[in-house]
C-alpha cells in the first residue's frame, strides 16, 4: 500500500509539515516577500546551526542574479535528489500548500516569491517521510556546506547553487527571518526545508525543521556539463 492509499500515512505527512508551512505562509503573508516512526534515522535532532559552515570549508565566489525563471526541476546529488518542482500558494488560511499527498518524492517551490537564480531567496518544501518509506528531503539533513543544488528551469537553462548553511531550528527558537530571509542582501540563494528533530507519536508530528541555505554560483544551458 502506498502513502497515497493509506489515511495513516496522509496523517504522517500533514502533522509532519503542517506546523512548518504555516509558519513559513505567515511569514511570506506577513513580509508580502515578492523580490514516523520514520522509515530511518535521517532526521536529526539539534538546535540553530546545528551543522552550520565549518571553518576552512573553501567555497565559490556568488553569481551575480540573473533573470528569474520557474524551476521545473532539482537536483542535489550529494544526496541522492533528483526530483520535478510543482509550484504551491497559500491557502485560505494563509499557510503555503505542501506537496501534494500522492507525491511524497515532489518538491514544493512557493510560487508567488522569488523565482531561482533572482536576487533573494526561493523557497523549496518537501516531505521528509510517509508512515512506511522515505520521502523526497529524507537525505536533506546530510546535506554538507559546498554541496551542489541544481535548478532546472522553464527558460532551458540550470541555475547553479553552492550549499553554505546547514541548519536545524527547533520550534522554540524557531525564527522566521533566520529560516527564510536572505542571509547575504544582493545574493540570488535558495533554502531547502523539511521536517527534522525527534519524531512525536502522541502529536504525530516532528519538533524541529532542517534548513538548507545555498546561494547562485554559476548558470548554464540545459545539457552542458557543469564545472
Amino acid at each position: 500500500m502506498t502513502a497515497a492509499d493509506d489515511p495513516a500515512g496522509h496523517g504522517r505527512l500533514l502533522a509532519g509539515t503542517a506546523w512548518v508551512v504555516l509558519l513559513l505562509g505567515l511569514w511570506v503573508w506577513g513580509r508580502d516577500l515578492t523580490d514516523g516512526s520514520g522509515a530511518g534515522s535521517a532526521p536529526i535532532a539539534g538546535d540553530i546551526a546545528a551543522v552550520g559552515r565549518p571553518l576552512g570549508i573553501p567555497l565559490p565566489p556568488p553569481h551575480d542574479p540573473i533573470e528569474g525563471a520557474a524551476p521545473r526541476r532539482i537536483e542535489v546529488p550529494s544526496i541522492g535528489v533528483d526530483a520535478p518542482v510543482v509550484a504551491r500558494g497559500l491557502d485560505e488560511d494563509g499557510a503555503i500548500d505542501p506537496p501534494p499527498f500522492d507525491a511524497p518524492r515532489t518538491v514544493g517551490w512557493y510560487g508567488n516569491g522569488t523565482e531561482p537564480g533572482a536576487k533573494g531567496p526561493a523557497l523549496f518544501v518537501g516531505h521528509v517521510d510517509t508512515e512506511t518509506r522515505p520521502a523526497v528531503f529524507y537525505g536533506l539533513s546530510a546535506a554538507r556546506p559546498g554541496a551542489k543544488v541544481e535548478v532546472t528551469r522553464t527558460d532551458g537553462t540550470v541555475a547553479e547553487f553552492t550549499v553554505d548553511d546547514v541548519q536545524v531550528l527547533t520550534r522554540e527558537r524557531f525564527n522566521a527571518d533566520k529560516a527564510y530571509g536572505p542571509r547575504r542582501k544582493g545574493r540570488a540563494e535558495l533554502r531547502l526545508i523539511t521536517c527534522g528533530g525527534t519524531y512525536d507519536r502522541a502529536s504525530r508530528s516532528y519538533d524541529a525543521n532542517v534548513v538548507v541555505s545555498a546561494y547562485l554560483t554559476g548558470e548554464r544551458p540545459k545539457g552542458n556539463g557543469g564545472s
